[in-house]
């Protein structure tokens, strides 16, 4: 099968009302290598320099950096460059049909006196509350008419992905970064990342394992136009666990009712945003100061990189 091969540019920007004196920083902005998703070349650059930088994998096997200035600076640039070729990696029909049913499933994962199966545990990670997801049984009557009994577990998991997509509207000004899933529910608002914790916060009120899944999805300009540079954004999805199928996990994206294939690509997985966020750390001085984030995707085999794109652009 046929790789799509991409350019991602992810640049991150701040200036500080004040120096900074001191600021510790973890970034999520290499890309995860995955069974599909082969990783070419990938470069973070930083300016100005860090003191201190140490890269490595973080709890979950995403790729992470962390770094740390100890000399005053007024601004920061994260400068996150990647090339990489995604697989064709379909998920058909008979493959949702094939998998578990959902309360089975349910089961086989529940905490009680037996140790759960060897190939479940690192599933079971992905079972209970974190810090943007909560697990009330609100979001599993959201999601009850979806997985009626003996439905199979991916079915009823397109089917979650369905609704919210009929039933919650896009609007990016509707929440911040620390609205609740709840009130997200209620409003039935939001944005990509609103709708994938949704998704992951009603599958766990089922008993259900889901992941959430941070990286880049393909937008295409308008015909006979060009590409606007930083005109992309990152973007989110969910990942729900059906052992027997593939690697045991498959993605559904909610903000736009389709299976993941060649034009996602992933950056990171955790238990939710908190976990993967690109750009996160403590900071003394400066104030208050909100970054300016550009991304580019570009795919090498329909465009050249754009100049400003290339590594010894200014």
């Amino acid at each position: 099968m046929q790789a799509v091969r991409y350019h991602v540019l992810h640049e991150t920007t701040y200036e500080y009302g004040s120096p900074i004196s001191l600021s510790q920083q973890q970034l999520h902005l290499s890309p995860r290598f995955l069974p599909w998703q082969q990783v070419f070349e990938q470069r973070i650059d930083i300016a100005p320099a860090p003191t201190w930088r140490r890269d490595g994998l973080d709890a979950f096997g995403n790729p992470v950096s962390w770094i740390s200035f100890h000399a005053p600076h007024d601004s920061l640039r994260i400068r996150s460059a990647m090339n990489i070729a995604v697989v064709p990696h379909p998920t058909d029909a008979a493959t949702l049909a094939a998998s578990l049913p959902w309360d089975v499933l349910r089961e086989r994962l529940a905490y009680d006196a037996q140790a759960p199966l060897v190939e479940d545990l690192e599933a079971t990670r992905f079972l209970f509350e974190s810090p943007h997801v909560r697990v009330k049984h609100e979001l599993a009557q959201y999601a009850a008419d979806c997985f009626p009994p003996g439905t199979p577990v991916l079915v009823g998991a397109q089917a979650l992905m369905a609704k919210i997509f009929a039933e919650f509207e896009f609007d990016p000004e509707a929440t911040t970064v620390s609205t609740p899933v709840l009130e997200v529910l209620e409003n039935k608002r939001g944005v990509c990342q609103d709708f994938a914790h949704l998704m992951i916060a009603c599958l766990r009120a089922l008993g259900l394992a889901a992941r959430y899944v941070s990286g880049y999805l393909l937008t295409r300009p308008p015909p006979g136009k060009p590409r606007l540079i930083g005109a992309d954004a990152s973007h989110a999805w969910v990942s729900v666990y059906a052992p027997g199928t593939g690697d045991d996990w498959v993605d559904f994206d909610p903000t736009n009712n389709l299976l993941p294939d060649t034009e996602h690509i992933t950056l990171a997985i955790g238990r939710d945003f908190s976990d993967i966020s690109p750009l996160r750390g403590i900071i003394l001085g400066g104030g208050s100061a909100e970054p300016e984030v550009a991304v580019t995707v570009v795919p090498l085999d329909e465009e050249e990189i754009p100049a400003a794109l290339r590594d010894d652009a200014d």
